[in-house]
């Protein structure tokens, strides 16, 4: 029997967790952020570090963060790295059940006080499609009567066991800004990991594979040409927050987005949805 329960976790925040015959899954109201998803019978498609408190007030480390509406540090470098909708109360607005998927919908209402950040007339949501395949797309709705731009993201933190026997593949013919270098051109189709990474991709395929001692987990996206894939390593995760310092074994980042010459551009009245779906191929 598929249940959709509110729950409150320990330290105070509040959370929905999702059981059904396909999946297990946890999504809080705080950023609307999802930070479990287990297929049954299967392994975790999602991680989360251990060592992070699940305060207010601050994004998980791990799960899938929303960046919004802009990704990265911002011009001004006293606003919120990767905007604010991460770490604010969005609300439930809609539960569905379909032959045991569930269909959940968030949205975000702009405060007085965020309005400093986005002055603009949009709505923005979120929903939730969970089976034995996890489906997000972010909403934006342009309502008012001049053009807005925004970047964006669903930073997604895979658990992929071990760094260094993870291929990344599907990145042919793309090019990316490492380190604010570049452009370079992505050197064939797969990408390894024995150092550092942090790459703006552009002009990338809608699919990528993350090829895990778990098996294969496939990572698709719609309404975008670009994505950013991350790794911390060694050095950066000796300062990270809420990061312990050998959590780089067993995550990678790869995310959906529309950032660099794949800014989102909206016209009055015009709308919006950035997806990503994962699952695992074998």
């Amino acid at each position: 029997m598929a249940s959709v329960t509110t729950k409150k976790h320990h330290t105070g925040l509040d959370y929905v967790d999702i059981d059904t015959q396909y999946c297990q899954a946890r999504i809080f109201m705080q950023g609307a952020q999802i930070d479990q998803f287990q297929p049954k019978g299967k392994a975790p498609l999602l991680w989360v570090s251990s060592a992070d408190d699940y305060q207010a007030g601050q994004g998980i480390r791990g799960g899938i963060p929303v960046c919004w509406p802009w990704f990265g540090m911002h011009a001004n470098a006293d606003w919120p790295q990767h905007g604010f909708a991460r770490t604010r109360q969005w609300q439930l607005n809609s539960v569905q059940m379909k032959n045991d998927i569930a269909i959940l919908k968030f949205v975000l209402t702009i405060s007085e006080q965020d309005k400093q950040y986005w002055p603009h007339d949009t709505q923005v949501s979120i929903e939730f499609e969970l089976s034995d395949r996890l489906k997000v797309s972010l909403i934006n709705h342009n309502t008012g009567s001049e053009t807005v731009t925004l970047t964006q993201a669903l930073h997604s933190y895979f658990a992929i066991e071990d760094i260094h026997q993870l291929q990344a593949t599907g990145f042919n013919g793309s090019q990316y800004i490492e380190f604010g270098q570049g452009p370079y051109p992505q050197e064939g189709d797969s990408v390894r990991f024995d150092k550092e990474t942090d790459r703006v991709y552009t002009q990338l395929g809608t699919e990528q594979q993350l090829h895990t001692p778990n098996g294969t987990m496939m990572v698709k996206r719609e309404h975008s040409q670009s994505a950013v894939l991350w790794n911390p390593w060694i050095d950066k995760s000796s300062w990270l927050s809420r990061f312990n310092h050998d959590d780089y074994l067993q995550m990678v980042c790869l995310e959906a987005a529309n950032v660099l010459e794949d800014k989102l551009v909206l016209a009055p009245g015009e709308r919006h949805c950035l997806t990503t779906e994962i699952y695992w191929l074998d």
